[in-house]
């Protein structure tokens, strides 16, 4: 027991706590000016990237759309984040005493992100940058990917956000985004089905639509293409119906669709023609 005691009074009295001491306060110091000092980048920073693209691309003579300004907005405020972040660690491993530089020369960047898992990562960026470049989507546009279907929210550089029609909000790897299909680049088409019989009047009831494609406020609407009578075809139960198509702006295909459909559907019956129920 003394022998154990002695062994720990020597260490303790061997160690010069006075430059230990100075030491732990000198490492801390250093990163909390660091902190602060990339604290205030990334305040000055941000406004700087926000009036840029508030004040000089608006004011352009080409001026960029909105839903796009907002994605290319997204991203460089994203890689400005993790610029500040990758700087913020390196410092802080390089104040403890970890040679980050000799690590990464002696293991190879490759095989350091290999390591640190950011094989993902890096795909996420990769997929990311050419979903920008290619301007497949942006903020705000209604797409599809794998299956879910929504507004789009958000562009990073890691994921892409979905919002769905019932709120829930989608967080999706840009590595796994594959096929993008976009419904919000052109007109949407607004497919009217009206139950009929196969004995029913049908140039009376052509007629009809048409009296009622005269009354409507294409404008308003937001109707790219009036409607028009396209034919017959039969719905899974065997129900025969006549088709009406017509164009609108995307978003505004599923109102124009049921209010064309109301308002056949009165007309026809203030006509006198019965329709299947």
């Amino acid at each position: 027991m003394n022998s154990f005691n002695t062994f720990f009074k020597n260490i303790f009295f061997k160690v010069n706590w006075e430059n230990l001491v100075q030491h732990i306060l000198s490492v801390i110091t250093q990163l909390v000016l660091l902190t602060i000092v990339l604290l205030l980048i990334n305040w000055i920073g941000k406004k700087i990237i926000r009036r840029i693209f508030k004040n000089n691309l608006k004011l352009s003579k080409n001026p960029i759309p909105q839903n796009k300004l907002d994605t290319i907005y997204t991203i460089v405020l994203n890689i400005f984040r993790y610029v500040l972040l990758f700087f913020w660690i390196y410092a802080i491993l390089s104040a403890i005493g970890i040679p980050v530089g000799t690590l990464i020369a002696g293991a190879g960047i490759f095989s350091l992100a290999i390591g640190l898992g950011a094989q993902g990562f890096v795909s996420d960026m990769v997929n990311g940058f050419f979903i920008l470049l290619e301007q497949q989507i942006s903020v705000g546009d209604t797409i599809q990917v794998n299956n879910i279907e929504g507004i789009v929210t958000y562009v990073g550089i890691r994921t892409t956000q979905i919002k769905s029609t019932d709120g829930t909000l989608n967080f999706i790897p840009n590595r796994n985004i594959t096929v993008v299909s976009n419904k919000s680049r052109n007109d949407m088409q607004a497919l009217i089905e009206i139950p009929v019989y196969t004995n029913s009047p049908f140039e009376e009831i052509k007629k009809v639509i048409r009296e009622v494609n005269a009354t409507l406020s294409i404008k308003s609407l937001q109707i790219t293409k009036a409607p028009t009578v396209l034919g017959f075809s039969t719905l899974n139960d065997g129900t025969l119906v006549l088709q009406v198509q017509a164009f609108t702006k995307h978003g505004s295909q599923y109102a124009v669709k049921n209010l064309l459909l109301r308002k056949y559907l009165v007309a026809l019956n203030e006509a006198g023609i019965k329709l299947p129920k």
